[in-house]
């Protein structure tokens, strides 16, 4: 295996920011621009997209294996998706109490069990977005909660096939490909 060179220091920026503008901002989202010289020294611009929330994504796993996917509609792809239990949470909250609300709000589900199974960033190049994925168990049924801005459906199968689906490219959200994956993984190292 090749480890990169030790003598290399991963905290130098290379980009100089020159100046920097917000363009847009609402409750959920601010954009700015900002000029910059590139590493290379050449005067550009470089557009970030700065989340107040942090994404926060559930799987939750019964004693049978069994998961819960949640599907809906999704306004910037113009396309239906199944998807992990997920949404956002205030950046000064816990993520654990934001992922506890967001299980009860879209499954009805509350667990016992948690485990913080993944810290991930979901498009590094143009956002700051922060995610983490929580593996949820011991699990009790209740009632969903939904948001006003939310029309669910509600999916209940064996873990292993919501992780075909990722294989066959029918799950594509990035948070949900990761956190079923690795949720797999760390039940598959429990048992072992």
């Amino acid at each position: 295996m090749h480890y990169p060179d030790p003598s290399l220091d991963e905290n130098h920026n290379p980009w100089q920011v020159l100046s920097t503008e917000v363009k847009y901002h609402n409750p959920w989202i601010s954009v700015r621009e900002d000029q910059v010289l590139n590493p290379g020294g050449g005067r550009g611009i470089y557009g970030v997209v700065t989340m107040k929330n942090k994404a926060l994504g559930i799987v939750p796993v019964d004693d049978e294996g069994n998961t819960w996917l949640v599907g809906q509609y999704r306004y910037p792809l113009s396309e239906y998706s199944w998807e992990i239990p997920m949404g956002g949470g205030p950046v000064e909250l816990d993520v654990l109490e934001s992922a506890q609300r967001e299980l009860r709000e879209e499954t009805g589900l509350t667990a016992r069990r948690w485990t913080n199974i993944a810290r991930l960033h979901t498009s590094n190049s143009v956002t700051d977005e922060e995610g983490f994925v929580f593996l949820a168990e011991d699990l009790t049924p209740g009632d969903l909660e939904p948001e006003e801005t939310e029309d669910l459906r509600l999916w209940k199968l064996p873990l292993a096939d919501a992780v075909q689906m990722v294989m066959d490219n029918r799950i594509t959200d990035a948070v949900s490909v990761a956190g079923l994956l690795k949720a797999e993984k760390v039940l598959a190292g429990k048992k072992a």
